[in-house]
């Protein structure tokens, strides 16, 4: 019994083991039967047969540029060529190649088509990947890398600068305090007379553009201290020191504009012509304001000084005189040279337009309607502004339109004209027992005159300022109303000329012992 059991389960395995085996056969025999996928091929290998192979993989075709020619290749490549090593196996590397192309239907290496597109994306491929192609890709990322490097560099030295010029704060254009400011400058001085002098020498045509921007846009406004037809001046503060700020409206561009260029016109600076530090424009979202910015004197204009204030002698009253006759005689004078001074007339001198300093000398200023006297052509450089002079103040040729105003002589005597009617002023409020300081022609015209009653006066009647008799009884107002009616004849070539007024008042100065 048990030896019949043994061999039934013997012959059980060997019925199953049967039946394996044929499952086996069957499986290779269909596998035999597969057909694999047909490529076309150009290669000289026994496996390319009639220029058609068969592959368990993929058709590949390759293109390559040989001396500038495109050349093709037709080949097949099957997972078992690439000795089981592809990765991944679904879809080779080699096919990832920008330079071949796969396909899995049969002969599809061969289709015009694709091969006509294919060659097309390959021969493009193929220069943009050429070694001077991808060199100049490369240059700009190079030279973008030592660029930023080099700002690193500034930024890391400036960084461990800065503190060294903190310290160095007495010393230098902008200390500590104003370290808000939005500009600086590298230059080590301390002021702005510091500035101008070591820029320009004392006798250039001020500070360069990019100081004065820097400048204007540090000053803080303190307090108006006059106004005018062409707007406001203010006494500002820069870095601690007084600045006087006049601020033109934007309807009066061409007025900010002049004054601007004569203030900087090469050297017209002088201790007796006010000292011109920046001009800028300053935008404060709503309209734009423009600024003249120059020396402040705290004694404001010389009409504020004889309205408030007495000359206490007659040798001061020589001293403050020469200063304006000294400025004058600068403006009048043209210096021959390289960079040499045109002759510039005022066209506008009054006691207004002209500063008292702190010791009592004088200065010179608002140029904006000054003119320039041109060499080379003998012409005169006339601002384009519709302003005129104070009526006040006008010569007679002016008034009555006699002057040549293609000449620039007559220019200057009527500059001299009216130095002789501020002349006039400064008399009226010296000595002992001063007269009420009072405007030329104030008996003669009303306060505010118009062009008929300065002509009425001046041209037609010939009148002119009265002299006091007190005059008479000292030597040196005596001395200088001979000045003044020099100076305002009828006659413009008989007047002086600014020079030749500077050279008497010094004599009138030296004459009395006066140390100037």
């Amino acid at each position: 019994m048990v030896k019949l059991l043994f061999r039934n389960a013997i012959m059980d395995n060997l019925h199953k083991k049967k039946w394996f085996i044929l499952f086996i056969l069957i499986v290779c025999r269909k596998l035999d039967v597969v057909e694999g996928l047909k490529c076309y091929c150009n290669s000289d290998s026994p496996s390319c047969p009639n220029s058609t192979c068969e592959t368990d993989g993929y058709c590949l075709a390759s293109t390559n540029l040989e001396n500038g020619v495109q050349k093709h290749t037709y080949q097949e490549v099957a997972l078992s060529c690439l000795n089981g090593k592809a990765f991944p196996p679904v879809y080779p590397s080699k096919c990832r190649d920008t330079r071949t192309y796969c396909c899995d239907r049969d002969y599809c290496n061969s289709d015009d088509t694709y091969r006509e597109k294919f060659s097309n994306i390959l021969h493009a491929s193929s220069v943009e990947s050429s070694p001077s192609a991808t060199a100049w890709q490369v240059i700009p990322w190079i030279m973008g890398l030592i660029v930023l490097g080099i700002c690193a560099a500034i930024s890391f030295w400036w960084a461990r600068r800065s503190p060294k010029l903190i310290k160095r704060g007495s010393h230098s254009l902008f200390p500590p305090e104003d370290s808000c400011c939005e500009t600086r400058h590298p230059m080590i001085t301390a002021t702005i007379k510091d500035m101008i002098e070591l820029t320009t020498s004392g006798s250039g045509s001020g500070l360069p553009l990019l100081v004065q921007r820097s400048i204007a846009r540090q000053i803080q406004l303190v307090d108006i201290i006059g106004k005018g037809r062409f707007g406001e001046v203010w006494r500002g503060r820069w870095r601690g020191e007084n600045v006087a700020v006049k601020i033109f409206s934007s309807r009066e561009e061409s007025s900010w504009f002049r004054e601007a260029e004569i203030y900087q016109t090469v050297m017209l600076r002088h201790e007796n012509i006010l000292g011109f530090i920046a001009a800028d424009n300053k935008d404060n979202g709503t309209w734009t304001q423009l600024w003249l910015i120059t020396d402040y004197h705290e004694n404001g204009s010389l009409f504020d000084f004889l309205t408030g204030r007495t000359i206490d002698s007659p040798t001061t009253l020589v001293m403050m005189a020469l200063s304006i006759a000294t400025g004058l005689a600068h403006l009048h004078m043209d210096i021959v040279g390289t960079k040499g001074k045109p002759a510039i007339a005022h066209r506008d001198l009054k006691s207004k337009n002209i500063l008292v300093k702190c010791n009592l000398t004088c200065v010179i200023g608002d140029l904006g309607l000054a003119v320039r006297h041109n060499v080379a052509s003998d012409s005169v450089d006339v601002p384009s502004t519709n302003r005129v002079g104070t009526k006040r103040y006008m010569a007679p040729e002016v008034l009555d339109e006699t002057m040549d105003c293609r000449q620039f002589d007559p220019y200057k005597r009527s500059d001299v004209y009216s130095f002789g009617l501020v002349l006039w002023e400064m008399a009226r409020r010296c000595g002992v027992s001063p007269d009420e300081y009072q405007p030329p022609y104030y008996e003669c015209v009303p306060p505010d005159p118009a062009l008929d009653d300065m002509k009425r006066v001046v041209c037609i009647e010939r009148r002119r300022p009265s002299v006091p008799n007190r005059w008479h009884s000292d030597p040196i107002l005596s001395a200088i109303a001979k000045v003044m009616k020099e100076c305002w004849y009828q006659n413009p070539a008989a007047r002086l000329t600014a020079l030749r007024i500077k050279k008497t008042l010094a004599n009138i100065g030296t004459d009395d012992h006066i140390k100037m």
